[in-house]
Formats: C-alpha cells, sequence, structure tokens
C-alpha cells in the first residue's frame, strides 16, 4: 500500500519560511505527477503546487513568486518551498498524486501569525 507522509509544518511569522517533506513508500513519486494541497476550515481542499515525472510545474496564483515544489526520486520524496509566508497561507498541508489518487495522510499544519 502506498504511504505518503507530511512532514515540516510549523508556526513561523508573516515572512518567514518552510520547507515541506512527503516521504512515500514504494516508487509512486517517481511514476505519478505529485502534488501538494492545502485546506482551511470552511474551505474546500485546493491544489497548491504539482510537479510532473518531465519536471513541470503549476502553482496556484497566489503562491507561484513565493512556492517550490520539487522531487528527489532518490529518496522517494516530494519537497514544497514556503518563502515570504503570508498568514493567508495558514492551512493543513497534503500531499498527493496530482489526481488526488491514493489516500490522504493527516497532513502537517503550516501557522503564520506574529
Amino acid at each position: 500500500q502506498v504511504r505518503l507522509v507530511e512532514s515540516g509544518g510549523g508556526l513561523v511569522q508573516p515572512g518567514g519560511s518552510l520547507r515541506l517533506s512527503c516521504a512515500g513508500s514504494g516508487i509512486i513519486v517517481r511514476i505519478y505527477a505529485m502534488g501538494w494541497y492545502r485546506q482551511v476550515p470552511g474551505k474546500e481542499r485546493e491544489l497548491v503546487a504539482s510537479i510532473d515525472t518531465s519536471g513541470r510545474t503549476n502553482y496556484l496564483d497566489s503562491v507561484k513568486d513565493r512556492f517550490t515544489i520539487s522531487r528527489d526520486n532518490a529518496k522517494n520524496t516530494v519537497y514544497l518551498q514556503l518563502n515570504k509566508l503570508k498568514p493567508e497561507d495558514t492551512a493543513v498541508y497534503y500531499c498527493n498524486t496530482a489526481s488526488a489518487s491514493t489516500y490522504w495522510g493527516q497532513g502537517t499544519q503550516v501557522t503564520v501569525s506574529s
């Protein structure tokens, strides 16, 4: 069974940075387009960033100049570098395939606050 485990969240001040990691079991990270999602209370889960097997990336407009998604196939891990964080980035962040084809994990909480 494929397992994706998110980590790296925390409390950070506006303008700060975090790096989120999504560690996968098996080869899913290498053979599927992967994505990072986030969800806040009362809102639908949204795709924040994705990376396909060729390394092409896509971003939500509100984060495209601040976040960077990357993949390390050797480590079977996907990362999301969060820079210049804003309070509106506060959410639980999840990883999955870009088509959300596997089970959702617990995610990792990112809180941006002064």
